[in-house]
């Protein structure tokens, strides 16, 4: 027998081998594969000991497995010993991930993109619903699943910028600049499935006509909308189409009105086919998730989060519209303020005073800032500066005449804000918004369905309450994914 003096201790050690022998893999340690494909772990290059030399691979023990129908990052551990039992490890991960495009292709055979009333193409895009439009080459068509906010036609691009300042800086570095179609159509050519005009190559567009009617189906068609919304296509100079899935008295699949109008805008974009899906199957309620996505983590405070998601806070559904540097959280409710026995609650101007004014009495924004504690609990939020901005007659964006700066807790939503458009989604209804006209007697609010109105201003006319608050700084999230289905819920 042999004896070996393998001993340690501080900065003393016998002179015996303490080092296990080295192993080199063939391939990289970390590997991706695509789900569904087949794993052929690549092995062992070699195995060589400082003392005894190189040594037999087969005496390698490989623990783990990999199971390619599941997404997730599995690890291969190797070990081997040396005659002294020094031990080594080395671990490969492999990581099964799902292509965005190869999963829409898989998906949609032989079409290049989706049809009917709701197939299951959701997608977590920037922390917002969307749903896939399909197939643009080897990337992937989306469009928001509702309507974001309410903008005249003509200024849609120019808004398109304010909606890119709150979209995820990794969200962004997956959206590929494209040509959307913006051809001009008539009534006669409504049901028209080509385009023969494209804009240049721009980040966000508008769904078009033919898009529109390529997803039709017996069963109906997941791009018609409940509110009325803005196509690409314009009519002419003056008017362009809107898409919505009952227009009264018509059995058109769209219609023209004037570009002036405050219409729904769903925005569009194309996003890197590439880009890898970590988790979800397309449903409603577990859409596809991006590597973009950031899950969030308990206790994490709530202005670290997104614009988009949701809040379940004093019994209603909110939206976070924004994070501002003060640290504050503008959020918006997602639906008009109901009283706990179910019934909407209806406010209207006192005759004659049409300018939204938080300060005076009688004012609608006097009674949104002062009244809506009676039913929501309000000790989260903060006095904030709120601007009203004041336009000569109809609301357009970025034209406003004058603005007035007041201190308030909670507002009306303005109607270019991010999230302020009727969510079909829930229960929605009428609801006053904090645009005003200096023309004499008219008043701004969004309808039961959705669509921006403008007239004189008198106590017959009752609209509802969404209201807008800041949340305090230091609010926190206790549970809850952010979403509709499984909103945040938070704590101060």
């Amino acid at each position: 027998y042999k004896y070996y003096v393998y001993l340690e201790c501080g900065v003393m050690k016998s002179s015996i081998d303490h080092k296990g022998p080295e192993i080199k893999l063939n391939g990289d340690n970390e590997i991706t594969v695509g789900l569904g494909e087949e794993f052929k772990d690549p092995g062992i290059k070699s195995v060589v000991d400082n003392k005894d030399g190189k040594l037999k691979i087969d005496d390698v023990e490989v623990k783990g497995t990999v199971n390619t129908s599941k997404m997730g990052s599995y690890e291969i551990k190797y070990v081997a010993f040396d005659n002294l039992n020094n031990k080594t490890t080395v671990v490969r991960t492999v990581t099964v991930v799902q292509k965005l495009n190869s999963t829409v292709k898989k998906a949609l055979g032989d079409s290049k993109n989706y049809v009917g009333a709701d197939p299951e193409n959701y997608i977590y895009f920037s922390n917002n619903l969307f749903r896939i439009v399909g197939l643009d080459g080897n990337n992937v068509k989306i469009i928001a699943n509702e309507d974001v906010a309410n903008v005249g036609y003509n200024s849609i691009d120019e808004w398109f910028k304010y909606y890119d300042e709150h979209l995820t800086d990794s969200a962004k570095k997956i959206i590929v600049k494209s040509k959307f179609c913006n051809m001009k159509i008539n009534d006669s050519t409504l049901d028209t499935t080509e385009c023969n005009s494209y804009s240049k190559k721009k980040s966000y567009g508008l769904i078009s006509i033919d898009e529109l009617n390529r997803a039709n189906t017996d069963e109906g068609n997941f791009l018609n909308t409940f509110t009325i919304s803005w196509l690409a296509n314009g009519k002419d100079d003056k008017n362009s189409y809107t898409v919505r899935n009952n227009f009264f008295e018509s059995d058109k699949s769209a219609m023209s009105f004037e570009n002036k109008h405050n219409f729904g805008v769903r925005p569009v974009i194309v996003i890197n086919g590439d880009t890898l899906i970590t988790a979800g199957d397309g449903s409603y309620n577990n859409p596809y998730y991006l590597e973009d996505y950031v899950p969030v983590k308990k206790n994490d405070l709530v202005n670290s989060r997104y614009s988009g998601e949701y809040i379940n806070y004093s019994g209603y559904l909110w939206r976070i519209s924004e994070v501002l540097e003060d640290g504050t959280v503008k959020v918006i409710m997602n639906q008009s303020l109901y009283s706990i026995d179910g019934e909407l609650i209806e406010i209207n101007y006192e005759k004659g005073d049409k300018l939204y004014n938080p300060t005076k009495t009688g004012n609608i924004g006097y009674i949104i800032n002062n009244n809506v504690s009676k039913y929501i609990d309000t000790k989260y939020f903060v006095n904030h500066e709120i601007v009203v901005p004041i336009y000569k007659n109809e609301p357009s964006y970025n034209g406003e005449i004058d603005k007035k700066v007041y201190s308030a807790k909670i507002s009306a939503p303005n109607i270019y804000d991010l999230y302020s458009a009727y969510s079909f989604t829930s229960e929605s209804r009428s609801y006053w918004t904090i645009n005003s006209s200096k023309n004499k007697n008219e008043y701004n609010a969004v309808s039961d369905i959705g669509v921006v109105m403008y007239g004189p201003a008198s106590t017959q006319y009752n609209y509802g309450i969404k209201p807008v608050g800041y949340l305090n700084k230091n609010c926190f999230i206790t549970s809850g994914k952010g979403t509709i289905t499984n909103p945040y819920v938070i704590s101060k």
